[in-house]
């Protein structure tokens, strides 16, 4: 080919130059762990890898991801988990709740983070506003912490004899606090009793359940934590046994056997943390990536889990459902 003929080749726009030029510009295997919290949900990895694949991003190829499920329930050893993680000093670390995120702060501002199920990171401390985080975290909210009120008003809508409500959590989560104004303001106007049970593990789950139980007309409103998530078996058999209603974030809880579920997909945010993940490995800063916000909530019944209540749901509420398990 001659001079002539290439400027014209070029200034064509069809050059097309060799793969393997361009893969020499970062041709390193990137270092992702997806820390998941409960080793039942190994579903949301499944869909973390699918959505990085049709990203480019194929694992052991190009990436490496180190999916992690840490036993974890008290906040110390949470943090030796999360000091451990950061020790392998990976490219992006995505994780889910705040006891984790938390854990992380505290051992790392350089490491990137993707957050997934966090309700309030402004408020907890994790990014300086949602437009613009800062820092080295970004990620997806499930909702605001007045969404709690709304689970009291779904309790008494179907079970409206209910006086006493026990708010189940992680004691040493960063919204409990907040979690808990926002249900007892609403619990005040109805006339329910407001019981804080804070646990940290399944036999602390089965005891506290056994205790509130032994005073009538009672119900259990289960905030998202770690220790609930990894224990909804565990909490709707309990429930169940002691005849008492209940309400969870998401449809995983009713599918265990609990009365209801109202919030969003807990997989769905992992599909979207793959983008921000996806964009971050290409250069970009956490800081400036804005944190988004769920914008879709289903709720679900289990009509099996109310008749063994003996429990009428009532038609506008079925109505409303999303889902309903017979």
């Amino acid at each position: 080919m001659t001079r002539r003929e290439f400027i014209a080749l070029l200034s064509s726009g069809v050059v097309t130059w060799p793969s393997t030029a361009l893969a020499q510009q970062d041709s390193r295997i990137r270092h992702v762990i997806v820390w998941i919290g409960d080793a039942t949900s190994q579903h949301r990895a499944v869909t973390f890898r699918d959505a990085m694949r049709r990203l480019g991003w194929v694992d052991s190829r190009n990436v490496k991801i180190d999916v992690r499920f840490p036993t974890t329930n008290t906040a110390e050893e949470t943090a030796i988990a999360a000091a451990e993680l950061v020790d392998l000093k990976p490219d992006v670390i995505v994780t889910a709740g705040a006891p984790i995120l938390r854990a992380l702060q505290r051992v790392t501002k350089t490491v990137p983070i993707v957050f997934t199920l966090v309700t309030d990171p402004v408020r907890d401390g994790f990014v300086a506003s949602l437009s613009r985080p800062g820092g080295n975290m970004t990620g997806f909210t499930i909702f605001e912490h007045s969404f709690a009120g709304k689970w009291l008003e779904m309790l008494k809508e179907v079970v409206p004899g209910i006086t006493r409500v026990a708010v189940m959590q992680n004691p040493d989560h960063p919204a409990f606090s907040a979690y808990l104004r926002v249900i007892g303001t609403v619990a005040s106007g109805m006339g329910v009793e407001v019981i804080p049970a804070p646990v940290n593990s399944a036999p602390e789950i089965v005891a506290a359940v056994e205790s509130f139980a032994r005073v009538p007309n009672g119900a259990l409103l289960l905030l998202p934590s770690p220790v609930v998530t990894a224990h909804r078996d565990v909490i709707a058999s309990s429930a169940l046994r002691h005849a008492l209603p209940s309400i969870y974030l998401a449809r995983v809880y009713a599918m265990s056997g609990g009365l209801m579920s109202y919030g969003v997909d807990l997989t769905e945010p992992y599909r979207q943390a793959a983008s921000y993940v996806d964009r971050i490995l290409k250069g970009a800063k956490p800081g400036e990536l804005p944190v988004q916000a769920a914008s879709k909530f289903e709720m679900v019944i289990n009509l099996k889990t109310a008749k063994t209540l003996g429990i009428t749901v009532p038609p506008t509420m079925l109505g409303r459902a999303d889902e309903v398990i017979e």
